[in-house]
């Protein structure tokens, strides 16, 4: 079996560090890859002008919201559209209590919508919980070649 690996989508370095600190607590080999922003995470998932898409896909996505430059929605709306991506879950992580964007993020595609927790141990509660759930119960359907 191969090992997992999640995409962090995140713009804010404290949130980047302590996302991955809380993952690492109870998973201390899993790989999380981090895209600091909208542009970053979409050519990490589809390449880049000039390079081809990845041979593989992370397992997970957690995405943030409001990102510089291409924002969070527009990340879902380009993963739900694209036959490579569609079934790739991911997960809303944001500080956002706003009911339109809790809307917009299942309108889009999102499979989960998770609130930024405020303590780094409720964060790494829900980290552990995201983990179990996404990587060691869920099954998915075989992704397109």
């Amino acid at each position: 079996m191969t090992a997992k690996r999640i995409m962090l989508v995140e713009d804010n370095a404290d949130d980047v560090a302590l996302t991955v600190r809380a993952f690492h607590s109870h998973r201390p080999t899993l790989d999380v890859r981090v895209a600091h922003d909208g542009a970053e995470a979409l050519a990490s998932l589809f390449g880049a002008e000039g390079q081809p898409p990845p041979s593989s896909l992370p397992a997970l996505v957690l995405l943030d919201l409001h990102l510089p430059g291409i924002d969070g929605f527009e990340v879902l709306r380009r993963i739900s559209a694209d036959s490579r991506t569609r079934f790739l879950p991911v997960v809303i992580l944001t500080s956002s209590n706003e009911p339109g964007d809790l809307m917009n993020g299942y309108w889009l595609g999102a499979n989960s919508y998770i609130r930024k927790p405020l303590s780094f141990q409720d964060l790494v509660t829900a980290s552990q919980r995201v983990a179990s759930y996404w990587l060691d119960l869920n099954e998915l359907p075989p992704r397109p070649m």
